[in-house]
């Protein structure tokens, strides 16, 4: 959850290097509202861990210092909760600083109470003013004077510097299982990653997306499968068949609000790796 309890950034992240892990994907809250109305997407209570959470930016930067070859991801950001500017600033630095090892996970989280705190997009338009962000951003990252009219981001030519080492940017990976969000990525994104616990039969959805992907008129686009609880290697191995590019492990996972069954949970995993490439 990377929180102060949890093991530091720049440990885990080399930690995770040295056992042949291939990303570090780290999750985003600026705040939890104390008073809302929103309930937990997992039912329940929901867990303090989200009242906790560190700076996703922050301390991908120090895992990016501890390692050399471990992609660095948010699983997700909210871009909805950031200034525009200030955002692509702080994603194309790290993109420098890391050597590009960046992939710019993306969402409008589950909490309507936070994003209000923020900025007033109405809840009913959140995704179109999430696709509009990305264009905006990707504009910012590309062009050398970038401008942008839209109906939630507007401004005139501006420079915007550094660029990201990754050309034209960081793969913008879309988070999302819904109808509408799935859609985007299919028709927007440079990758998808649900969560499989939100696609039901996920053999099903995969092949619907790659069909929209189709519909779109573009080429493949690579999908990253977040695991929701305990999977073990089959399951892993059925993901590895359908042609999903990358799985993510420990989202919801026995013992995960436990910060020292962090190392004996990648260790256990560390052995797997080898055996799903």
């Amino acid at each position: 959850m990377n929180t102060p309890e949890d093991p530091d950034p720049a440990t885990l992240a080399r930690a995770l290097e040295e056992r042949g892990y291939e990303s570090l994907w780290i999750g985003e809250h600026s705040h939890i509202p104390v008073s809302r109305t929103t309930p937990y997407p997992a039912g329940g209570e929901m867990p303090k861990q989200y009242t906790r959470m560190m700076d996703p930016f922050v301390s991908l930067t120090a895992a990016a210092a501890a390692t050399e070859h471990l992609r660095l991801a948010t699983g997700v950001a909210l871009p909805l909760e950031h200034d525009l500017f200030a955002l692509a600033k702080t994603v194309a630095t790290l993109d420098v600083l890391s050597k590009g090892r960046v992939l710019f996970g993306v969402g409008v989280g589950w909490n309507v109470e936070e994003l209000a705190d923020h900025r007033p997009v109405p809840w009913s338009k959140r995704y179109r003013a999430l696709a509009e962000c990305v264009a905006a951003l990707r504009a910012l990252w590309c062009d050398d004077e970038a401008e942008f009219h839209g109906e939630f981001y507007d401004f005139d030519p501006v420079w915007a510097f550094p660029k990201p080492a990754q050309s034209p940017h960081p793969p913008v990976i879309w988070g999302a299982g819904g109808r509408l969000g799935t859609q985007q990525a299919a028709e927007l994104a440079d990758g998808w990653a649900p969560m499989d616990v939100a696609l039901g039969n996920v053999e099903k959805r995969v092949t619907r997306f790659r069909e929209a992907v189709e519909a779109a008129g573009r080429d493949d686009v690579p999908i990253t499968l977040e695991t929701f609880g305990d999977p073990d290697a089959d399951r892993l191995r059925r993901y590895r068949d359908l042609g999903i590019e990358r799985v993510v492990i420990g989202a919801s996972r026995t013992g995960w609000d436990d910060p020292t069954a962090t190392f004996p949970f990648i260790d256990r995993w560390a052995e797997v790796i080898p055996n799903l490439r």
